[in-house]
Formats: C-alpha cells, sequence, structure tokens
C-alpha cells in the first residue's frame, strides 16, 4: 500500500454531528498510552500528522484521516485515562458508541494492545463492548521492539488469554519504532478494500 495524499478532514467532539462519508472507515479505539498515534502516524507514513504526546489522553475527538482520497482512518478517544473525570469519560464513551452505531462505512474497528502487558480490565470491557456493538476486533499488539524474539509466542498467548479470544481472532504484532508489521496491516487493509 502506497499512502500519497493525507488529510485531517474531520475532528468532531461530544456535540458534533459525525460525518456521512462515502468511502470505507477503519477505527482505531485503544487505551490512552497505548500508541495509538504512533500507529496511525506509522500507517500513514507520517511523522507526526496524528498528535502524539507523553501525556495520555490527548485524543478527546474522534478525528477523520481521509487517506488517498479512498478511505478513512476513525482515530476515536483514548480510554482508561486516570487524570480525566468520570463524566468525561462517559462523554467519550458515548461520543465512540454513538459512532459505532451510525456510521454506514466502518469496515474495521481495531483494538491497540500493548503487548508487554497482560490486558487490563479496561481493554476486556472495551473488546466485549466493541463485540456487543456489532463489530469483531481486530487486535494490533503494539510495543514489539520493547520485546526479544522469544518473548513474542508468550505474550501473544497471555493476550489471547487475557482478551478470552482464541486463535481465530486475528493479532498484528507492531511496532512504530521499527515499522515491524506495517505491511501485514496494509495486507489487511487491502484485504478489506
Amino acid at each position: 500500500m502506497i499512502i500519497k495524499t493525507v488529510n485531517l478532514e474531520t475532528v468532531c467532539g461530544v456535540t458534533s454531528k459525525f460525518p456521512v462519508n462515502a468511502l470505507p472507515e477503519f477505527a482505531f479505539a485503544g487505551k490512552s498510552n497505548v500508541g495509538k498515534s504512533s500507529l496511525i502516524n506509522g500507517l500513514m507514513n507520517r511523522k507526526s500528522y496524528a498528535r502524539t504526546s507523553a501525556q495520555p489522553g490527548k485524543t478527546q475527538t474522534v478525528n477523520f484521516y481521509n487517506i488517498n482520497d479512498a478511505f478513512y482512518f476513525v482515530d476515536l478517544p483514548g480510554y482508561g485515562y486516570a487524570k480525566v473525570s468520570e463524566a468525561e469519560k462517559a462523554r467519550w464513551g458515548k461520543m465512540i458508541e454513538k459512532y459505532l452505531h451510525t456510521s454506514k462505512q466502518l469496515r474495521q474497528v481495531f483494538l491497540l494492545v500493548d503487548i508487554r502487558h497482560a490486558p487490563g480490565a479496561n481493554d476486556r470491557q472495551m473488546y466485549e463492548w466493541i463485540v456487543a456493538n456489532g463489530y469483531e476486533p481486530v487486535i494490533i499488539a503494539t510495543k514489539l521492539d520493547k520485546l526479544n524474539r522469544s518473548e513474542r509466542q508468550k505474550a501473544d498467548k497471555i493476550l489471547r488469554a487475557g482478551l478470552g479470544i482464541g486463535t481465530k481472532t486475528r493479532i498484528f504484532p507492531y511496532s512504530a519504532a521499527t515499522q515491524e508489521g506495517r505491511e501485514e496491516i496494509y495486507a489487511y487493509l487491502e484485504e478489506l478494500l
């Protein structure tokens, strides 16, 4: 996949109306510090188009990135960030749910989890919630470069057990630092397109 053009086309806050797009959409959900913006930048082949931050919880809107005038990457607000009020978290949750229910073009939801750790309660809850909303999430296991080769298979088992998923659910290990895993994700996106 060759990324020629990228355009942050729409940013939707809590009270915004979501755009009615004609192109396929691929949504990315994940905990606040899981590397979602880094993944999206890596897939868009851009250094810092999606805002990354050392401070988790930066994405507080639903961002629609038009890619090659062919499809959208949809960056959903991060979850599980402790320094945000419960009311704010609830608003983000409603915003994500509204998007999942109203998008006519959503083709796939990618759930990002940190490969180094067993999935937490927030990750399991998000996985089950995406399923309850009618989607079968594909897992992207981020921060792959932090593990050595011998740790990877064990991490995959821990991830599957922690989320309660079988071997049929796709997991794409990915490193924003080395871009390892990017070609596999591209190939999967091309299948969906």
